[in-house]
């Protein structure tokens, strides 16, 4: 494979956020704690060792989680590996979306894998772990419903409300079974859907499903998987959620953040509210809101005085839920974290979280924007060498990448300008004569010429859309290789499934990805035969 890099600022499809913060502007500083560069984690390893981590808790509620799933040697160890103090995390996380969603779930996964393997490099005293965590919580279900696999939309419909991880498996056959026609029936295609389905058949809830699939594909590259809902770790982080509740320490913070990053022309991302929790009763998440003295439930009955809920989260921690603004700090309260990897728009919401992360006494860790990848098969690769096309054009819009192709490819001239700038100055030459004889002649000689020009240009249209005709079958085929590079006009890893590359090349294409990801290096990887 051909590994080519592309600085972010080459890239359009990219936001102003996002090439600023990964191409380490200077105005974004302020709002992280760290460089991104090996170096520097010897400094977070310093702060993190002053964070209370019970690493006892952690590995005890991992390997209680492992139980239920295959046993993998290198997970095991790495498990074990994190009762000690000489072992920390890298930790990524997505929501549970139906097979992955789309291919940056995946990414995700293989840039930290990479980030663990050079830590361990670079300070080979220490050990260095992997982390996926499951945002099994949500309850935005239509977000992770579907999937496309080669172009083809697989929706998941059965909303029971609630966190989406707690879905019961069972409603599933069907979205299996049409996964199941779109694949095929080559080798690959069985091997990995036999591995889906054991997944998805294997367990009672979605959140457990999805992390077991995770399990499956990443456990032999030491990757460990975290359900944080266990009512353990909700124990934990019950210090924290009490403050939320009492005190609303989250909101002024964050939207003082805001403020400051909206003066520098960057919009606000997470909605801070008062209260920052969840209330989770059978098929329902429900927003925790001041009312009347007391506290409420919002759509429910269910009302607390101070006291009341305050033995609530006594009793049962794990009824509360944090949302996204209070999540990163679980995370980061539960684990030896020392960086967070994860998309633009991940690390703009974790940019608003510095003061917040100070006000609670957790360490922020160094935030590093996940690889962006944009894959080129084989049967692309021939259509773009057919072309004689540079994949790199493929980021213009398609009319004018075919504009200029046809101009290249031509043998006629197609341009008129020439002629245009001859006309100007022919009229240009009529008006000063006319302006000598009577002034007002010279408006009327120039409107003559705007006439004129107008119709040489419409002659040129005409021109091309002619010679455009005879480009017809190259023209299509320029279309058809956007379409399928830049789905939708935006960027391939936010559309398509990681199938459509498992099934070419099998568990190649993740050793690939684990081996050429590497997060601190900034730029697009296109990744070509």
């Amino acid at each position: 494979m051909q590994i080519d890099r592309l600085p972010f600022s080459e890239v359009p499809q990219f936001s102003k956020r996002d090439v600023a913060y990964a191409t380490g502007s200077a105005d974004l500083a302020p709002f992280s704690k760290y460089p991104v560069s090996l170096d520097a984690f010897a400094q977070v390893m310093q702060d993190k060792d002053r964070d209370p981590i019970d690493r006892d808790l952690l590995a005890n509620e991992l390997g209680q989680q492992f139980a239920n799933l295959p046993q993998e040697p290198a997970v095991t160890e790495a498990i074990q590996h994190l009762r000690s103090r000489q072992t920390y995390t890298v930790i990524t996380a997505h929501q549970p979306s139906l097979f992955f969603g789309p291919l940056y779930f995946v990414l995700k996964i293989c840039s930290a894998i990479n980030l663990a393997r050079q830590l361990q490099e670079r300070y080979p005293d220490r050990r260095f772990v992997a982390v996926f965590i499951s945002g099994g919580e949500d309850h935005d279900f239509a977000e992770v419903n579907h999937t496309y696999v080669y172009g083809n939309r697989i929706t998941w419909d059965n909303e029971l409300g609630g966190p989406v991880a707690a879905y019961p498996t069972d409603s599933l056959a069907p979205v299996l079974e049409q996964l199941k026609e779109v694949l095929g029936d080559r080798e690959t295609a069985r091997e990995i859907y036999e591995k889906i389905e054991k997944a998805y058949t294997g367990y009672d809830r979605y959140g457990t499903a999805t992390l077991a699939l995770v399990h499956e594909l990443f456990g032999r590259y030491g990757l460990v998987v975290a359900d944080m809902s266990r009512p353990a770790f909700k124990n934990a982080f019950r210090p924290i959620m009490e403050r939320e509740l009492f005190d609303s320490v989250s909101q002024p913070l964050i939207e003082a953040a805001q403020q400051k990053l909206e003066r520098l022309g960057y919009s606000g991302q997470a909605h801070a509210r008062e209260i920052n929790l969840f209330y989770l009763t059978p098929r329902r998440r429900d927003r925790i809101v001041r009312q009347d003295g007391g506290f409420r439930v919002l759509d429910t009955d269910l009302r607390f005085s101070e006291t009341e809920l305050r033995q609530e989260l006594q009793d049962h921690p794990e009824r509360f839920s944090p949302n996204v603004v209070m999540r990163p700090l679980f995370e980061e309260m539960i684990f030896p974290n020392l960086a967070y990897i994860g998309g633009g728009g991940e690390l703009a919401y974790w940019l608003e979280r510095k003061e917040q992360f100070a006000a609670f006494g957790v360490n922020f860790p160094m935030l590093i924007r996940r690889n962006s990848v944009l894959w080129i098969d084989k049967g692309n690769q021939k259509k773009l060498d057919k072309l004689a096309l540079d994949y790199r054009e493929l980021f213009r819009d398609a009319d004018l990448i075919i504009r200029d192709y046809v101009a290249e490819q031509s043998e006629n001239e197609l341009s008129l300008a020439e002629e245009l700038a001859q006309l100007e100055a022919l009229f240009q030459s009529i008006a000063r004569k006319a302006e000598e004889i009577d002034p007002t002649l010279a408006k009327a000689v120039m409107s003559e010429h705007a006439r004129q020009a107008k119709a040489v240009e419409n002659l040129e249209g005409r021109l091309r859309r002619t010679e455009k005709q005879r480009f017809e079958t190259a023209m299509n085929q320029i279309r058809g290789l956007r379409d399928k590079l830049f789905p939708e006009n935006g960027m391939q890893e936010r559309y398509d499934s990681f199938l459509n590359f498992y099934l070419q090349e099998g568990d190649r294409f993740f050793d690939v990805l684990v081996e050429n990801l590497d997060p601190l290096q900034e730029g697009l990887v296109v990744i070509r035969p």
